[in-house]
């Protein structure tokens, strides 16, 4: 399978150069973009409680998209927009996003560090399964950003599995230019993070 979706980059990456650059987003040469992904206020009710921590170990993520390029697909073929990054790791900038958006909770749930292990209550995993722009209408067409995350919590003390997830958002770019591409990024991803922090607020209190 890896090799099979290294031979698709290859091969998208190949029909780009041969004539088929215009089909992708034009941008300015080593043009950097960043993952802000503010989340929605806390929905009524969450904020009710006592606090408990949650601890969060490394978050996996989608190989092809887990670098610094900008993952668009068409069809079954994946290539990557030329000359535009992230500025830093996707995944990288998704962590960062995940604990900007449960210091900002107003809920219940906190993340807490591995050396305040002791203080957790649950330990959630996440796992980035899509993070792309998807051409589903053509390559000159605005592409829709698709963001699945799938998120499982389990007890600290036996690891019994308390509840999974899996949360998705799609947000239809405005334009086909990496700065709308990079805006619906950042909605989508706060989309996602939104439905996590309710989620955990409502599911991860220690049970009696």
């Amino acid at each position: 399978m890896i090799a099979r979706l290294r031979a698709l980059v290859l091969g998208a990456g190949a029909l780009c150069l041969s004539g088929c650059v215009s089909l992708l987003p034009s941008a300015d040469p080593s043009q950097l973009y960043r993952l802000e992904a503010a989340i929605a206020p806390v929905a009524s009710g969450t904020s009710a409680g006592p606090t408990f921590g949650l601890v969060l170990p490394t978050i996996g993520f989608a190989r092809a998209a887990g670098g610094d390029r900008i993952l668009t697909t068409t069809g079954d073929e994946v290539a990557y927009i030329a000359s535009a990054r992230w500025v830093a790791p996707a995944s990288a900038l998704f962590e960062e996003a995940v604990t900007r958006a449960f210091d900002a909770n107003t809920g219940p749930a906190r993340l807490v560090t591995r050396g305040e292990l002791r203080t957790a209550d649950s330990v959630m995993r996440l796992d980035m399964r899509r993070f792309e722009a998807v051409y589903d209408r053509g390559p000159n067409a605005a592409p829709v950003i698709v963001v699945r995350l799938r998120a499982t919590l389990v007890s600290r003390g036996d690891r019994a599995l308390i509840a999974e997830e899996i949360f998705e958002a799609q947000v239809r770019a405005s334009d086909n230019r990496v700065g709308q591409i990079v805006a619906a990024f950042d909605a989508g991803t706060g989309e996602v993070l939104t439905q996590l922090v309710d989620w955990s607020n409502r599911i991860g209190a220690p049970r009696p």
